[in-house]
C-alpha cells in the first residue's frame, strides 16, 4: 500500500484546476467511480465523494470494483476497496469475472478490458454517468499502442473524454491531467492507494510502452503528452469530417430497395469507398472488420460478374453484392434453429421482425401454426385450390436477395404453408376478412 501525507478536510484537498474538471459532466442521478484500488481511481473516488456526496441536490456517488481475479493480490485488493468505500460511505458494487485463458498476453490485457465493459455496459441505468480515472500518460500509450498497430483516424484519436455507454454515459474528468500530478495531489491530500503488481509487468504491451519507451521520449521532448493530447485531438477532428463525409454519401448512394446503389458507389474515390463502408457498418452496431486488403476485397464487389457472389466477411454479418447493389446482411445462424409454436398469447420472434396471431371479432378455435426456417424444396400455393409451385422459384420471381431467403420465416399449418415472413399471407390469414377467423401480423421490432 501507498500512504499520503497529513490529510487536509473537505474541498481544501483539492487545486481549483482538479475541481474545475468537474464542471462539464453531464446531469446525472448516479455517479459511478470505475475503482481499482490504484492511485488514479482512488484519488476519483476521493474527489467525486468530496464534490457531491452529502448534497441535497445532484448526483448520489456509487463505486464499482471489477475484480478479474488474475493477480496474486486480488483478494486483498478487494478487500482494501471495501475498506475505503466504508470509510467514505459510498456504495461499492464488487464484480468478478472470470477470464478464458488467452493464447498470448495482449489477448489477456483484450480479454480483461472486454470483461470490464461488458459489467459496465450492464450496470448503468438512464441518466448514469460511470467516471473513469483515465489520464494523459494512459492517452499518449493508447495513441502509440494504436499507432503501432496500425490504425487509422478513430483510432488515434485516442480515448474521448465523453461517449455513450449502455443506457449511461462514461466521462473521464482526468484526461488533462498527467499521472505526475495526480500523485502529486495525492500524496498531498494524504489518500492511500493499492499498487498492482501487474502494471510493473514488461511482458504486456502496455506496460512495455508505459516503462521502457515513455520515459526515454519524455526525456528528449518534456512536453511529449502535450504533443500525444494535440495529435489526437486533431485526429478525432478529422475523424469527425470523415463520418460526416460517410454519412452524407450514404445518403446519396442509397438504394430505392435498401442498400447502396452499386452504380453511384462505384464512382466514388476508392478512399471514399473504405470510408462509406466503414462507416456505414459502424452505423448498424456491428464491429469495423480488420483487413489488410481493402481495396481488393471492395474491387472484387464492384468487379464480379452478374452471377458472381462476391462477399466482406465480419463478425456476425456479410457485406454481399446483390444485383445492382450491396447489403449489409445479418447472420442467419442468430435465428431459431427449431419450429416455434404461433399462439395467440406468444408472439414469436424473428431476426428484426415479430410474428402474432391475432383473433376477428368472431374467431372459432386457434389454429395449430408453426414457424420455422427454410430447409429447401418447400412449395406455396398463393390462392386456395390453385396449383403449388415451388418456392425457390416464386422467390427468385420476387426479386428477393439470397440472404433475404435465408431469414424467411415460414409458418405452416400441417403440411401448407400460410405465410413466407411478411412478403406473402394466404387469404385463410390476411384480408378484410380472413376465412379462419384469424389474422397473421408481421411487425418489425421498432414498431
Amino acid at each position: 500500500m501507498t500512504q499520503g501525507g497529513n490529510a487536509r478536510p473537505g474541498n481544501e484537498r483539492w487545486p481549483q484546476a482538479l475541481v474545475s474538471a468537474f464542471s462539464d459532466l453531464p446531469p446525472a442521478y448516479r455517479l459511478w467511480v470505475a475503482f481499482s484500488g490504484g492511485l488514479d481511481s482512488t484519488l476519483l473516488l476521493h474527489l467525486a465523494h468530496d464534490l457531491f456526496s452529502g448534497r441535497n441536490e445532484g448526483p448520489s456517488v456509487h463505486a464499482i470494483h471489477i475484480n478479474h481475479q488474475l493477480q496474486t493480490n486480488a483478494a486483498a485488493t478487494e478487500r482494501h476497496c471495501r475498506e475505503i468505500c466504508d470509510q467514505l460511505d459510498v456504495p461499492l458494487v464488487i464484480e468478478p469475472v472470470d477470464l478464458a485463458l488467452a493464447e498470448s498476453r495482449a489477448g489477456l490485457e483484450a480479454a480483461a478490458r472486454n470483461a470490464r465493459y461488458r459489467v459496465f455496459e450492464t450496470l448503468l441505468q438512464r441518466r448514469d454517468v460511470l467516471l473513469m480515472a483515465h489520464h494523459s500518460d494512459d492517452q499518449a500509450e493508447t495513441v502509440l499502442f494504436r499507432l503501432i498497430r496500425g490504425s487509422g483516424l478513430a483510432g488515434l484519436g485516442g480515448m474521448p473524454k465523453t461517449r455513450v455507454l449502455g443506457l449511461g454515459q462514461l466521462h473521464r474528468p482526468l484526461l488533462e491531467f498527467g499521472r505526475a500530478e495526480l500523485e502529486c495531489w495525492a500524496v498531498q491530500a494524504g489518500i492511500d492507494w493499492v499498487d498492482d503488481p501487474s502494471n510493473s509487468d514488461r511482458t504486456f504491451d502496455r506496460n512495455f510502452l508505459r516503462h521502457e519507451v515513455m520515459p526515454v521520449l519524455k526525456a528528449r521532448w518534456p512536453n511529449l503528452l502535450v504533443r500525444f493530447a494535440a495529435s489526437a485531438r486533431y485526429c478525432r477532428e478529422q475523424a469527425s469530417l470523415a463520418d460526416r463525409l460517410a454519412e452524407i454519401q450514404l445518403e446519396q448512394c442509397a438504394h430505392p430497395r435498401g442498400g447502396l446503389d452499386l452504380s453511384r458507389f462505384s464512382r466514388l474515390s476508392m478512399a471514399e469507398r473504405k470510408n462509406l463502408l466503414r462507416w456505414w457498418v459502424g452505423s448498424q452496431g456491428f464491429p469495423v472488420p480488420s483487413m489488410r486488403h481493402w481495396n481488393n476485397a471492395v474491387m472484387q464487389l464492384i468487379e464480379a460478374r452478374p452471377d458472381g457472389a462476391p462477399r466482406i466477411q465480419g463478425a456476425g454479418y456479410s457485406i454481399d453484392r446483390f444485383q445492382s447493389r450491396l447489403v449489409l446482411v445479418p447472420d442467419p445462424s442468430q435465428l431459431p434453429d427449431s419450429g416455434r409454436t404461433l399462439t395467440p398469447s406468444q408472439p414469436v420472434p424473428w431476426g428484426e421482425l415479430t410474428v402474432r396471431l391475432e383473433p376477428e371479432p368472431d374467431p372459432g378455435p386457434p389454429p395449430r401454426l408453426q414457424v420455422d426456417q427454410r430447409q429447401g424444396g418447400e412449395r406455396i400455393r398463393e390462392r386456395p385450390g390453385g396449383r403449388s409451385r415451388p418456392l425457390k422459384k416464386w422467390l427468385q420471381e420476387k426479386g428477393v436477395a439470397p440472404w433475404q431467403r435465408a431469414c424467411l420465416g415460414l409458418v405452416w399449418e400441417g403440411g401448407e404453408l400460410v405465410a413466407v415472413g411478411n412478403l406473402w399471407v394466404s387469404e385463410r390469414y390476411a384480408g378484410p376478412a380472413p376465412a379462419s377467423g384469424w389474422r397473421i401480423v408481421w411487425e418489425r421490432d421498432f414498431n
